[in-house]
């Protein structure tokens, strides 16, 4: 079977589980060259791990996005050790939930050092090895693909600071899409609705257990649900820009 990112590298943030660390396998079955950064070495190795034993390429980096130096270094080691970044998938973010009012600020700021300024010291530094593979790699085309969230579309009570960060994140790809579109760097947003991963279990008490009643009797998305919609975006011939997916489960309505 042919694999459609051959001679590629790809790059993905927050990827020692969940949706991260889906999507990294996903592309490295594509053909990517896969690097999984994150904070967590351990559960870096382990889906390096996962994605040799099927037959891919995969390098550990281990690094708080959060420090716009060790983000910066990140970028760059990719490149150094794999040769060239082809596709950038900022997926790493933290959500806390609960009443304005009764929120700690630390969760608030944690929210915008993950979701916001990792982001963008992570795509600051990628940007321009991005540009030159879509003007040199045999594909000519390279992708930014941004996981974003229901949060970015509808605002509810109890994640305004989570809003913020979502609603943020969806115009600054929008913009940057429209920045760089002639370059044919393609920039989308993927924005997953109630997935089935580690995001919630820091939440805290009466918030979580409010959460699970929620979401009780529902078929949660999986997080290869969304790795799928990302393959989907960056295996496409480069006359096809798909700018953003939207993936709710089935039952949900918000």
């Amino acid at each position: 079977m042919s694999r459609r990112l051959n001679d590629t590298v790809a790059l993905v943030t927050g990827a020692g589980s969940g949706i991260g660390a889906a999507t990294a396998h996903s592309l490295a079955m594509e053909g990517a060259a896969v690097a999984v950064l994150g904070r967590r070495r351990e559960r870096l190795e382990d889906v390096a791990d996962k994605v040799r034993a099927d037959g891919g390429t995969a390098l550990v980096v281990e690094a708080d996005i959060t420090d716009r130096r060790q983000a910066a270094a990140a970028v760059e080691q990719v490149v150094a050790d794999l040769g060239r970044l082809d596709t950038l998938v900022n997926n790493a973010g933290f959500m806390g939930v609960g009443p304005a009012a009764e929120s700690p600020l630390d969760e608030w700021e944690h929210m915008l050092e993950v979701n916001v300024q990792g982001l963008l010291y992570v795509t600051h530094a990628a940007l321009p090895h991005l540009l030159r593979a879509a003007e040199d790699s045999p594909r000519r085309v390279a992708d930014l693909v941004n996981i974003s969230s229901t949060a970015g579309r509808v605002a509810r009570p109890g994640t305004a600071v989570y809003n913020l960060t979502k609603f943020g994140l969806n115009g600054f790809t929008e913009a940057l899409r429209q920045e760089v579109v002639r370059q044919r760097l393609r920039v989308s947003v993927v924005e997953p609705g109630t997935v089935d991963t580690e995001l919630g279990t820091h939440l805290r008490d009466g918030v979580r257990q409010a959460i699970e009643r929620q979401l009780e009797g529902m078929e949660l998305l999986r997080p290869e649900d969304i790795a799928d919609a990302v393959s989907y975006i960056v295996t496409r011939d480069r006359r096809v820009a798909v700018n953003e997916i939207l993936v709710r489960a089935g039952e949900q309505t918000w």
